[in-house]
């Protein structure tokens, strides 16, 4: 107990147990722990977990809490704890044995889940029994043993005599049982399942039980005599056995003899399992079967080195050294003749798995717990020899295990020191075989050379190589080359890490030393790659500068084939890329990479089409700048005076020769550049307002911005002037081309120095007048620059401030033309037939969902939200709907002028408003050619009816009437209307149809209002009523079917009453010239539909005495002169319409006014139609008797003439028709019957 007292101040926290603790129990292997969190690594009665190896280590009391009682049970017996061993050793260690037997015997009965429980217990007490025994020798010897003084030659007591002889028997009764278990190896079955039952606990099969307890009794021993050495400092002997070289057993020899056994059982099973394992899958197959062989490699681990500290013993590494050369060399001196030679599938596979998988073992302490920072025991030695043999080519090795050995070398250069020695020797291989795919049997691309594709692909693929940890499935995704330059970039970089420069100061000299011109006259393709694979990694870990100028100089001595191989391309843009990521200056690379570049640029200009091979092959190197540029200015984070040199005349050239495809490819370049240039103005100007009073800051950012300012100037030297020849073309894609001229704009805004000379001294205002205010741009890039344009507030009030007052006003006169030639793309076909074009399938969505947003954009300018404030007109449910939001723009702004009081403020509204128009007639001319689209016509006739009836107040002015004289010619009176022999296209008298109502109200605002009264203003009213009257009249004169004449609506839709008068003169002048006065013996046709028009115009309006003075003899002619029943149907409605309207007129002007018609028409027709007229006369006299009453003079006389004309005395008939009609006449009638049969002829 002094021992343990003595050794209390070596006690940590771990080790320290609660006081009153009766019994702990002693520690054992067990693999039965809940691991399901996957934290733990080995269980809580392990000998790491529970203290036990620390304890042996320190020396101090194995189970300070155990066996403190007088007695202890032992299988099953009470024996004297301070006695029993001395006095019983050989009893107990056979009982041990007994017990063991029991266990065996225990392995023969049948182990079906019925009997797993009893079977169970049964073994679990008979390990715990043979453990409790191991331990109580442990403690025996560390308390109650006492050291004998060898130099007394007193007879002692037997007891002390018997205790002397104590370790002796120790060391004989341990070899015996060592003897008696055999080796691990020597198990039949390491089975370590377990079968659980219905409480969720586990039940193990005796087998389980006996592996674990063999694992307890080999390490138990082990500490026994380790136990023994410490407490006697001095060898002890046995006195029963001999070694094997015939000399006497030692605890020191049996010890080595136990260890050199168990590490050879160990190799053996994890021999077994390595055979079972992919090379693939190596290094993520463990090489113990269960959680207890991992901790028995622990605890030797830390017991032999500890071991080697304080003795001259061997270190751990050394013995399993020993053992691995002994066991698979046969050749080895090492080797006992009782150790079998081992042949595995794989002997070298096999040393470099366990190697790794021991390594990885040192990251655990004494409690069993992974240390990271622990320092981990190399065995480097080993590896070097192994490595060696591992690429003796001679032995033909294959790419498949080359990768597992590499991969479990690059593990341990993980966890060990670094090694310049292994890069070295791996090096001296992959030096001599550099043109090699190292491509496995068993990938699918075996025998083809898997280059890699883009520059930024081979940076990663190096960054990769970098990474402090790797994936287990290196084997199956990288070749043994890739796994080479992983450990040279891990050890490069620990060992710079370490020991300062010096060591790559090593590794280049090795390297460099391989490269020379005739090596480098021998690369293959594939040895280029793996050229510029080594290089590239060089440059990752160590001095980019240095290697990037050593590669230059070497790529000279390339064969000239190879110079232009796109391969060589590549590895030159990641050097850029690499140099670009660790924020230095790449000149000399730049100059000789761009200047390539552009020779290669004047190549493909010159190249003729037809060669499409060697487009082809210059392509691929062009388009591998241009991506690799794309990439350093997209990861720059600051621009040196070598970015300048990338933007050179070879994209000028470039662009001019690019087809579709290729030109998308640039173009994709130029806008990604132009992106990153104004992000870092950005955080330039950012920089530049904070107040910094550092010369050296301030001198830095005044460089950053030159460099800004160089790099924006190449941009805008080589790549405008192409998108500015391009406006009117459809070579660049539309959307791509007003990106790029938005892109350019704002540069322009941020940097307007650096803008070329053509677009000084305001480049922002000169390139939206370029691309946004110009009419021979393609609406579809207008309408998406502009969205540009207005998103950008800060444009908009640098545009605000810049004096350009009319900003808005163009801005809305460029989305006015937008919207109306939304259709115009459609009618550039190649063929002169008339097109008709769907109207859903005319317009793209993509360019009317770029309306729309315009449209949004638009209606937040402060112009155009002004003009729907004051007209009070709702805009914002019909934001989605361009056409829409267009007409009530135009209603606004009509609105709007009519609001205004002062004759200044009306002048200058339609300025603003003959502003928004523009050349408008211009945007809507394609539609009226000889390609036709129904849905442009559809759009133009209805916009522009909206704008001359919205607008008719401003119409009405002098500045404005001469637009509306071109609108009417240009829309409504173009030549092919007045070409009366030719039929106008259905879908342009459809949409005429549909907006003349519009035309026709604003027409007659316009006359009424009119500044100066105009006659030609009412010519061009009655030329349009003249023209489409007849072209909208219905086959048949049913009422019906007139309702919708665009004449008549437009006369029952009016609003304004007073102005459409005007129409209705012009209608009236219109009927009676056109239709009522006709000058041959032949009837107008659609006469009847005509009188049927009349009839329904008569009904809708309010007829005036004037209109029937002027179209009442037009209907007598044609009751007189037409026989047609429909003819005569629609007349006789009309003369009774007319003769009601002017009855109910009050006063008597009406009435003489119609009874003169009727006198002239008797006059002019009596003599020759008097029945017609009689009738006529008898439908009037129903109606009115009055106004045939004032014309029985005329009547009278006009018989007599008739009958004096002739001669031939008294017309009976004649005379008999007239009486019938006076007849219908009252008494005045009889009288004047009775009159002419008194008179005398």
């Amino acid at each position: 107990m002094d021992v343990c007292s003595a050794a209390s101040t070596f006690l940590t926290d771990s080790l320290e147990l609660e006081l009153g603790t009766e019994w702990c129990s002693p520690p054992c292997f067990s693999c039965a722990f809940d691991n399901s969190g996957g934290g733990k690594h080995f269980s809580a009665e392990s000998y790491l977990s529970s203290g036990a190896l620390k304890r042996l280590i320190l020396n101090i009391d194995p189970l300070p809490t155990n066996f403190e009682e007088d007695t202890v049970e032992i299988f099953g017996i009470q024996w004297v704890t301070e006695t029993a061993l001395v006095n019983s050793s050989g009893v107990l260690f056979h009982l041990f044995r007994q017990q063991l037997y029991n266990l065996e015997t225990l392995l023969q009965a049948s182990c079906d889940f019925g009997k797993i429980s009893t079977l169970h217990c049964k073994a679990q007490d008979i390990r715990q029994q043979c453990v409790t025994f191991l331990h109580y020798v442990k403690v025996f010897i560390f308390r109650y043993l006492k050291v004998q003084n060898a130099e007394s030659h007193v007879p002692g007591h037997p007891y002390e005599v018997l205790e002397a002889q104590l370790p002796s028997v120790l060391v004989d009764e341990l070899h015996g049982l060592l003897l008696y278990v055999g080796h691990l190896s020597e198990l039949r079955s390491i089975n370590p399942g377990a079968y659980e039952n219905q409480n969720q606990i586990k039940l193990f099969p005796p087998s389980w039980h006996l592996l674990h307890l063999h694992l307890d009794i080999h390490w138990l021993v082990l500490e026994i005599l380790q136990m023994l050495g410490e407490k006697f400092k001095q060898v002890v002997y046995g006195h029963q056995f001999m070694n094997l070289a015939g000399d006497n057993l030692t605890n020191v020899s049996l010890f080595e003899e136990h260890c050199e056994n168990l590490l050879f059982d160990l190799i053996y099973l994890s021999l077994n399992r390595y055979d079972k394992v992919r090379p693939s899958e190596a290094l993520m197959s463990y090489n113990c079967p269960c959680p207890c062989f991992k901790e028995l490699w622990v605890l030797l681990i830390h017991l032999l080195d500890h071991k080697s500290k304080r003795s001259l013993s061997e270190s751990f590494w050394n013995w399993l050294n020993k053992l691995l050369k002994a066991l698979f060399e046969t050749s080895s001196d090492q080797r006992r003749p009782s150790m079998p030679v081992i042949q595995p599938r794989d002997p070298l596979g096999f040393r470099w798995w366990i190697i790794t998988h021991v390594a990885s073992f040192y990251q655990f302490d004494r409690h069993g717990a992974p240390d990271e920072t622990r320092q981990m025991e190399s065995n480097w030695s080993f590896v070097e020899e192994l490595l060696k043999k591992s690429i003796n080519v001679q032995d033909g090795i294959l790419e498949e295990q080359l990768r597992m050995y590499l991969h479990c070398c690059l593990t341990l250069c993980d966890f060990w020191e670094p090694n310049i020695a292994v890069v070295t020797i791996l090096w001296e291989y992959y030096s001599k075989n550099l043109n090699s795919s190292f491509s496995a049997s068993w990938h699918p691309l075996k025998g083809l050379t898997n280059i890699i594709k883009s520059p930024l692909c081979m940076l990663e693929m190096v960054k990769s190589c970098c990474c402090d940890k790797q994936d287990y499935n290196l084997h199956k995704s990288r070749s043994s080359y890739t796994i080479f330059l992983c450990i040279l970039a891990k050890v490069v970089k620990k060992a710079m890490k370490s020991n300062g420069p010096h060591p790559w100061k090593q590794v280049k000299g090795r390297i460099y030393s391989k490269f020379h011109q005739k090596r480098m006259e021998e690369l293959t393709e594939v040895g280029l790659q793996n050229f510029f694979n080594l290089f590239l990694l060089l440059a990752a870990v160590a001095d980019v500068e240095d290697v990037a100028s050593h590669v230059l100089d070497l790529l000279n001595f390339l064969k000239p084939a190879f110079k232009t191989s796109a391969l060589i391309w590549k590895g030159q843009a990641a050097f850029l890329l690499m140099y670009t990521q660790k924020n230095l200056d790449f000149g000399a690379l730049a100059e000789k990479f761009s200047g390539a570049f552009q020779e290669k640029a004047k190549e493909f200009l010159v190249s003729k089409n037809d060669e499409i091979g060697q487009r082809h092959t210059l392509w691929i190197l062009l388009s591998i700048y241009i991506d690799g540029v794309q990439e350093v200015f997209e990861t720059s984070h600051c621009l040196h005076a070598s970015h300048e040199k990338l933007l050179n005349d070879g994209f000028s050239m470039l662009l001019r020769a690019c087809q579709e495809s290729e030109l998308r490819t640039v173009l994709n370049f130029l806008q990604a550049v132009l992106a990153r240039i104004r992000n870092m103005h950005q955080q330039l100007c950012r920089e530049l307002q904070k107040e910094n009073g550092d010369l050296n800051v301030q001198s830095s950012l005044k460089a950053k911005e030159r460099h800004l300012a160089a790099v924006a100037s190449a941009l805008w030297t080589h790549f405008f002037s192409f998108l500015k020849s391009q406006r009117m073309s459809q070579t660049v894609p539309l959307p791509q081309l007003a990106d790029l001229a938005a892109d350019f704009t704002l540069l322009a805004m941020d940097m307007p120095s650096t803008a070329p000379s053509d677009v000084q001294p305001q480049p922002v205002l000169s390139m939206i007048q370029l691309f946004g205010w110009d009419d021979i741009i393609w609406p579809q890039v207008v309408a998406r620059y502009l969205s540009h344009f207005l998103q950008n507030s800060m444009l908009c009030e640098a545009l605000s401030q810049s004096g350009c007052v009319s900003f808005q006003a163009l801005t809305v006169r460029s989305w006015i033309r937008c919207i109306l030639q939304m259709y115009i793309k459609n009618l550039y076909v190649s063929d002169d037939l008339f097109i008709d074009i769907n109207s859903e399938q005319a317009v793209e969505k993509e360019y009317m969902d770029q309306l729309a947003e315009l449209t949004r954009l638009l209606f937040k300018l402060s112009e155009v939200k002004n003009v729907f404030t004051k007209s009070q007109v709702e805009c914002f449910p019909i934001l989605e709907d361009p056409k829409e939001a267009l007409i009530r723009f135009f209603e606004a702004v009509g609105v709007t002028y009519g609001n205004l009081q002062k004759l200044s403020d009306k002048s200058a509204m339609v300025t603003k408003s003959l502003e928004y128009l523009g050349e408008i007639l211009k945007y809507i001319k394609p539609y009226l050619g000889k390609k036709i689209s129904s849905a442009g016509l559809q759009l133009t006739y209805s916009v522009m009816g909206i704008l001359v009836k919205s607008w008719a107040q401003i119409f009405a002015t002098s500045k404005a009437q001469r637009l509306l004289f071109r609108i009417i010619d240009c829309l409504l009176l173009p030549h092919s209307v007045l070409q009366q022999e030719k039929e106008l296209p259905a879908p342009m008298l459809t949409a005429i149809q549909k907006s003349l109502p519009l035309f026709l109200q604003g027409m007659c605002v316009v006359c009424c209002q009119s500044q100066n009264p105009n006659a030609y203003l009412n010519q061009l009213l009655g030329s349009v009523t003249e023209q489409y009257i007849g072209r909208f009249l219905p086959a048949s004169p049913q009422l019906l079917d007139l309702e919708q004449h665009p004449v008549l609506l437009a006369l029952r839709n009016s609003a304004t009453g007073a102005p459409m008068s005007q129409l209705k003169k012009c209608l009236v002048q219109v009927i009676r010239k056109s239709y009522l006065e006709s000058k041959g013996f032949s009837p107008p046709p659609r006469l009847a539909s005509i009188l049927a028009f009349m009839l329904q115009l008569f009904r809708e309006t309010d007829i005036d005495i004037s209109e029937v003075e002027l179209l009442l003899p037009g209907i007598l002619k044609c009751l007189v002169l037409v026989s047609e029943f429909q003819v005569k149907r629609r007349a006789t409605e009309n003369l009774q319409y007319m003769v009601r309207a002017c009855q109910a007129r009050s006063g008597g002007e009406a009435a003489a006014r119609l009874t003169s018609v009727f006198r002239d028409f008797i006059q002019d027709y009596g003599m020759r139609y008097d029945y017609q007229i009689y009738s006529i006369l008898e439908t009037v006299a129903a109606l009115d008797q009055q106004v045939v009453i004032h014309l029985i003079s005329t009547l009278t006389q006009s018989l007599k003439d008739s009958e004096r004309k002739w001669g031939f005395g008294r017309n009976i008939k004649q005379r008999k028709a007239y009486s019938k009609l006076l007849s219908h006449l009252g008494q005045v009638g009889q009288d004047e019957i009775q009159r002419l049969e008194n008179d005398d002829i």
